[in-house]
């Protein structure tokens, strides 16, 4: 019976391990979507109107991304793509991109 509640146990710690790794991985993953428009660095392509990012910090970003969800912000294509996730999605894609301060 010790036996198998230790082997429960490092199971257990293992999948936790894992579905932390799955999280942080998630997590990046819907932050790297930006880099398409934005660049892997945020500065963005200013002149084919894409604006910087890099440099805000996440309350910022997170006001903006729901600034456009929810149509007070006008733009060509964040409009669209803001109201494609859930505000869980946007608070983690703006965690991950903000500057920490």
């Amino acid at each position: 019976m010790a036996s198998a509640l230790i082997g429960l146990s490092q199971w257990s710690i293992t999948a936790s391990a894992q579905n932390a790794d799955a999280t942080k991985l998630y997590n990046r993953s819907l932050a790297a979507t930006c880099a398409n428009c934005h660049g892997t660095n945020g500065i963005g392509v200013p002149e084919a109107g894409m604006p910087l990012i890099n440099g805000y910090n996440s309350e910022q970003l997170l006001a903006s991304l729901r600034a456009y969800k929810s149509g007070a912000r006008e733009g060509t294509i964040m409009p669209q793509l803001a109201k494609g996730y859930t505000d869980e999605q946007l608070q983690t894609i703006a965690n991950q991109l903000g500057k920490k301060q």
